[in-house]
C-alpha cells in the first residue's frame, strides 16, 4: 500500500445526557477541529473525523471499521463532555489500530463572564479525559497520551510525529524482506526468531538463490543499463575509468529491484559470502534501492533490513536522511572522543553532505572483482542510531541519540562512504551501554527520527525500547535492564 493514503481517525466522545443542542456543537466542532489541524502542515497525514460517539454499540462499530480499513492508520480520541468509560470497553480490548489519548480542550481560555452551568456541560474535557483516561490504563491498553492545546504548534508536531511512529507500525505489517541467501556464518547477531517476528510485527523474511538473482542479471539489456548510466551520471560525480564495473551495478540494481516488485518486497539482504554466479558484491545498487526507500541489512541481517524500511516509511518526505550504519572504530582522542560509521560498500545516500562519487576499488573480502559505490562524507546534525535485537522470548529496540559532525580526517585512501559523530553522554559511556543492553554492530541511523518516534512505535508493537540519552549512567541503565528482564519474564 501506498502509506501516503493513510488517514488518522479522530473520534470524539460524549453522551445523550445533554441533549442535542450539545451534541450538534460537538459534532461541527469536531469536523472544525480534525479539518483545520489536517491543514496546518503540522500532520504528515490527514486526521478525519468520524463522528461523535455516544453509545457502547456505536464505539464497537467504529472500531471494526477501523480495524479492518486499509487506509486508518490509527484513531485519535478525545472528550469533548464527559464521556462515561464503560461505553468505551469493548471497543478498546477489540481495537487493533494504533492508538492515541489526545487530551486537549476547544477552548483555549475560560470566558471569565461567559461562564455559566451550559457552558460547563458543554466544555468537559478536563474530566472526561480523566474518566476516559482510567478505563484505558485499567484495560492496560496501549496507547499514546498527549495533552495541549490543540491549535498550538508543538502540539500538533508532537500528535504528526505519533502519527508516523503508527504508520511505521502499520507499514511493519506488510513488510516482505527477500534473503539472498542465508546470513554471514557463525555471526549471533543477524540470527532471530522470524516465526516470532511476523507475529509480532508482520515480517515475512524468506530466502531467494542467488543463482535467480544472477539469472535476472544476465538478462538486463544494454538499452536498460544506459539509461541508468545517464541517470548516474546526472546525480554523481564519476569518478572511475572502470565504467564496466559501474555497468555491472546497474544490472544489479535493475535485477534486484525486478525481483523485489515481483514479490512485494519493500526489503532484502545478502552476504559477501554468497555471491556465487555473481561478478561484484552489489554496492552501487544496493546504495540506490536504499535511497528509493527500500530496506537494506548486511551480511543477511534481516531485522535491520526490515526495520530501515520501516524507520524510511516513518520518515516521510522528511529530508535528513535515514538508512543502514554500522559503528566502524573510535577516535579516542581524549575529551575529542567520535565514532566512525560505515560499511563496506551500502551507505545510503540520503546521508550525503555533498554529491556523491562513483568510484570503484577492491573490497578485500568476498573474492569477487572490485565493486562500484558511492563514496561521500555525511552531514552533520542530530541523529540517532537503533537497533533491534532478539533477546530469546522477546524483542529489544534500543535507541542511542547522537550528533553527527564533519569528519576530521580527510581520510583519503578509504574508499567508502563515512559518517562521524558524538555519542551521548560521551563516546565510552555510550559504548558501555550499548555493549551492556546487547546492542548489535549494526544499526539503522536516521537524522529525521528521534528517541520519541522509536519509543511510540515499541509501544505500538509491544517490544521492549531501551534509550540512551545524555542523561543515561551505567548503574542506572543496569537497574533498567534488571526491571526489564523482570517484568517481561512475568508477561511471559
Amino acid at each position: 500500500m501506498n502509506i501516503n493514503n493513510y488517514k488518522f481517525w479522530f473520534v470524539v466522545g460524549s453522551q445523550t445526557l445533554y441533549g442535542q443542542e450539545v451534541l450538534d456543537t460537538v459534532d461541527s466542532r469536531g469536523k472544525e477541529m480534525a479539518q483545520k489541524m489536517s491543514q496546518s502542515c503540522n500532520l504528515p497525514w490527514a486526521l478525519e473525523y468520524k463522528g461523535t460517539v455516544k453509545s457502547n454499540d456505536e464505539i464497537f462499530e467504529i472500531v471494526k471499521q477501523a480495524n479492518t480499513s486499509p487506509e486508518c492508520a490509527g484513531i485519535v480520541t478525545w472528550m469533548h463532555t464527559f464521556s462515561p468509560s464503560k461505553m468505551w470497553i469493548n471497543g478498546l480490548v477489540n481495537l487493533q489500530k494504533p492508538y492515541c489519548h489526545f487530551a486537549t480542550q476547544y477552548n483555549r481560555q475560560i470566558p471569565n463572564t461567559e461562564i455559566n452551568m451550559d457552558f460547563m456541560n458543554l466544555n468537559q474535557s478536563a474530566h472526561g479525559d480523566r474518566e476516559h483516561g482510567f478505563i484505558a490504563a485499567r484495560l492496560r491498553s496501549k496507547r499514546k497520551v498527549i495533552a495541549g492545546y490543540w491549535e498550538d504548534e508543538d502540539v500538533q508536531l508532537r500528535l504528526g510525529n505519533w502519527m508516523r511512529s503508527a504508520v511505521g507500525a502499520c507499514f511493519s505489517k506488510q513488510v516482505k524482506v527477500m534473503r539472498f541467501g542465508d546470513n554471514m556464518r557463525q555471526v549471533a547477531v543477524t540470527e532471530g526468531d522470524k516465526v516470532e517476528a511476523q507475529i509480532k510485527f508482520g515480517w515475512q523474511v524468506n530466502t531467494w538463490p542467488v543463482g535467480e538473482l544472477v539469472e535476472y542479471i544476465n538478462n538486463v539489456t544494454q538499452q536498460q543499463v544506459d539509461e541508468l548510466l545517464k541517470e548516474y551520471k546526472e546525480k554523481y560525480v564519476l569518478n572511475t575509468d572502470n565504467i564496466e564495473a559501474v555497468k555491472y551495478q546497474a544490472k544489479c540494481e535493475i535485477a534486484i529491484k525486478q525481483l523485489l516488485e515481483r514479490e512485494n518486497c519493500t526489503a532484502f539482504s545478502n552476504t559477501f559470502e554468497d555471491l556465487y554466479g555473481m561478478d561484484q558484491l552489489p554496492g552501487l545498487a544496493t546504495q540506490r534501492l536504499l535511497s528509493e526507500g527500500y530496506g537494506y541489512g548486511g551480511e543477511g541481517d534481516w531485522k535491520i533490513s526490515a526495520l530501515t524500511a520501516v524507520m524510511k516509511a516513518m520518515a516521510k518526505d522528511l529530508k535528513g536522511g535515514t538508512g543502514f550504519m554500522e559503528d566502524y572504530t573510535y577516535d579516542l582522542t581524549k575529551g575529542n572522543e567520535l565514532s566512525l560509521g560505515s560499511h563496506m560498500l551500502e551507505v545510503c545516500p540520503s546521508f550525503a553532505a555533498d554529491k556523491p562519487k562513483i568510484e570503484v576499488h577492491p573490497l578485500g573480502i568476498g573474492g569477487k572483482n572490485p565493486p562500484a559505490r558511492l563514496v561521500f562524507e555525511g552531514k552533520m546534525g542530530n541523529a540517532i542510531v537503533v537497533t533491534l535485537v532478539d533477546m530469546g522470548g522477546r524483542f529489544r529496540l534500543i535507541c542511542h541519540d547522537i550528533e553527527c559532525v564533519k569528519p576530521i580526517y580527510e581520510m583519503p585512501n578509504l574508499p567508502v562512504a563515512r559518517l562521524m559523530w558524538k555519542a551521548t553522554p560521551d563516546l565510552l559511556t555510550g559504548a558501555e551501554a550499548w555493549i551492556i543492553a546487547g546492542g548489535a554492530h549494526h544499526t539503522v541511523l536516521s537524522y529525521d527520527l528521534n528517541a520519541e518516534h522509536m519509543a511510540d512505535l515499541a509501544e505500538i508493537l509491544g517490544i521492549e525500547f531501551v534509550h540512551i540519552s545524555k542523561d543515561t549512567t551505567i548503574s542506572s541503565l543496569n537497574n533498567q535492564l534488571f526491571i526489564n528482564d523482570l517484568a517481561w519474564k512475568l508477561q511471559r
